[in-house]
């Protein structure tokens, strides 16, 4: 039987009865769109994080684009992250028309180098976007006075950083808004897709309400701004809901399969995890690293072994993001990193026994090298 990168089947065996009373909960309201179910999820996310405002949307990436719209991004501006991200990072700033400008990634950490920030400011940038990349945080202390200093705001992509505490604060509320997605592979992921914003400014909050509503501000079809239609679903929401009650659970084993990663691979010559300091990780993604990468990923399929690769291709080499003028070689440790990086098997239900014959096929690979 192949061990694969993300299964949610041993997960749903333990939580069907909840899972399906959530969907009987909300068939039976009478309310199948922004009920109660969103409005209690929205409010128990916010109090979460210990943020004012929650704004559920359809999706990550509209979590994204449409905060970069609420914080005042228009086309034509720009906005600095990195190119070692899941594509729609991107594809969110260049949905409302901006400029996506990158910086490279610390090799031990692979997140945004925050002291070549302030480099890549010019007089069209309005904000700063740092990745909280594979379940830890980016350096926000100075990102955040960079930013003070130059009048600019910061948008946190969360997507793989639930429950993530940089300096004892959680991922979200680090900055002037924070974009998460739900996405099922989540470390707070749903049975379908799902995203929302965290802020707390009121302005932000009130024109994510109107974005994700056609730009209506009421039920009438008065369109106060252009906008588009987001919302996350209801029975996804009272999932989500339920799920939320249970994340530090799933934080726990998370943090356990890594520990048990640490020890079995340990002398292997892998570069194991690094967690940066201030950071309490919660390892959406178990990424290590070698140089013979993809022998080592072709050598794992006769061993039932099936890992995956977060990310192979850096956004700012690919194809359709071309224009933007990247050649290579213009973000270094990126683009090395994108040729040694691969994930091992991580989710709250992997069992020991699968874990333990992913190690031991990695050691029969590494060894046989």
């Amino acid at each position: 039987m192949t061990v694969g990168v993300w299964n949610y089947l041993a997960e749903y065996e333990t939580e069907r009865e909840d899972i399906l009373g959530a969907v009987e909960q909300v068939f039976s309201s009478g309310r199948l769109v922004l009920g109660e179910s969103v409005r209690g999820f929205e409010r128990e996310f916010a109090a979460y994080h210990g943020t004012p405002h929650c704004v559920s949307l359809a999706n990550g990436t509209d979590a994204i684009s449409l905060a970069l719209w609420a914080l005042g991004v228009r086309p034509g501006d720009e906005v600095v992250t990195v190119a070692n991200t899941a594509a729609p990072t991107v594809l969110a700033i260049d949905a409302v028309g901006a400029v996506p400008v990158f910086v490279d990634v610390d090799e031990a950490t692979c997140l945004m180098r925050v002291d070549q920030v302030a480099a890549a400011i010019t007089a069209r940038t309005r904000v700063l976007l740092p990745v909280h990349l594979y379940g830890q945080c980016v350096e926000m202390a100075p990102l955040r006075a960079l930013a003070a200093e130059r009048g600019l705001k910061v948008l946190e992509d969360c997507a793989q950083a639930h429950g993530a505490r940089h300096h004892g604060r959680l991922a979200g509320s680090l900055g002037d808004a924070a974009a998460f997605s739900f996405y099922p592979t989540k470390v707070l992921g749903a049975y379908g897709d799902g995203g929302a914003t965290l802020t707390a400014d009121p302005d932000a909050e009130r024109s994510l309400r109107r974005l994700r509503y056609y730009g209506m501000e009421e039920r009438y079809y008065v369109v106060e701004t252009p906008g588009r239609n987001s919302r996350l679903d209801e029975v996804q929401a009272e999932i989500l809901r339920r799920k939320l009650r249970r994340l530090d659970g799933y934080l726990a084993a998370r943090r356990e399969i890594a520990r048990r990663y640490d020890e079995g691979l340990a002398g292997t010559g892998l570069v194991l995890p690094v967690t940066a300091p201030g950071n309490e990780h919660v390892y959406y993604l178990y990424v290590v690293r070698h140089p013979r990468r993809d022998e080592i990923l072709a050598g794992l399929r006769p061993h039932g072994v099936e890992l995956n690769v977060s990310y192979r291709w850096p956004v700012h080499t690919m194809r359709g993001f071309a224009h933007l003028g990247y050649r290579d070689g213009s973000l270094p440790v990126t683009e090395r990193l994108a040729g040694e990086i691969f994930s091992l098997p991580m989710y709250p239900s992997l069992h020991p026994d699968a874990q333990a014959r992913v190690i031991e096929a990695l050691r029969a690979v590494l060894s046989a090298g």
